[in-house]
């Protein structure tokens, strides 16, 4: 299916983002593959601040998706992958959307945008951990072209899960 994409846009996340994060993730659906339940305020307040140090430092983070009305509708960026284990060291790009928004093409097209903007970062290659179970995840990471490397399992939630890998 090549439908358009919507028009999005990325920016680095404010202080206020952190509750509209708190906000537009509180659901179920959304939280399934990440603890399944609503994580505190205080978690999104340290994430956008760390977001904000990467951008600083880097030149990308996980930056705020706007819909084309300007509305907080979730995140998408890269970041350094920050466990132990798995691809220690590597970028990885992700993104996190509020259930409301799931369907319309705005992770895709703000996907498609931070490989733009990491190419231009220069950064060569990045990965996608995904749930093995995430099938919208795993399909947003096939439609950007990436490949599945492997796979793991996660060592707390002893979750199965899937690397994708792209060059840049």
């Amino acid at each position: 299916m090549n439908r358009t994409l919507p028009v999005v846009r990325l920016r680095v996340p404010t202080d206020e983002d952190a509750v509209a994060w708190h906000r537009v993730f509180d659901h179920p659906d959304v939280m399934e593959f990440h603890g399944g339940r609503t994580a505190e305020l205080s978690v999104y307040e340290e994430l956008t601040a760390r977001q904000r140090r990467h951008d600083a430092e880097r030149g990308f983070c996980l930056w705020t998706l706007l819909d084309e009305e300007d509305r907080v509708v979730g995140f998408t960026g890269a970041q350094p992958w920050p466990w132990e284990w798995g691809p220690a060291g590597e970028i990885e790009i992700g993104w996190r959307l509020g259930r409301e928004h799931w369907g319309r093409g705005y992770v895709t097209a703000a996907a498609r945008m931070t490989l733009e903007r990491l190419r231009a970062a220069g950064v060569g290659d990045v990965v996608a951990m995904v749930d093995a179970r995430n099938r919208r995840s795993i399909a947003v990471a096939e439609r950007l072209g990436m490949r599945l490397a492997e796979t793991f399992t996660t060592p707390a939630s002893q979750r199965q899960g899937h690397c994708y890998r792209l060059e840049l």
